[in-house]
């Protein structure tokens, strides 16, 4: 009977501990997509941020000659 009961009990911790993979293998997948998407957004911002001074730079920079000449 307690044969019985260790292999049942055996059985149905088994596919429980396959979810548990599942579900951590899933939560890193996620972790890591959200990772990459964070890193894609920041990367994106500070290109345009240097796009943005840059332009700003070559404007002051045309203002200053136009007014010097």
């Amino acid at each position: 009977m307690l044969l019985i009961l260790g292999r049942n009990a055996s059985k149905r911790n088994q596919p429980t501990n396959k979810e548990e993979v599942v579900l951590i293998v899933v939560v890193i997948k996620i972790v890591v997509v959200v990772v990459v998407v964070v890193v894609v957004v920041v990367v994106v911002v500070v290109v345009v941020v240097e796009v943005v001074v840059v332009v700003a730079v070559e404007v002051v920079v045309v203002l200053v000659l136009v007014v010097v000449y």
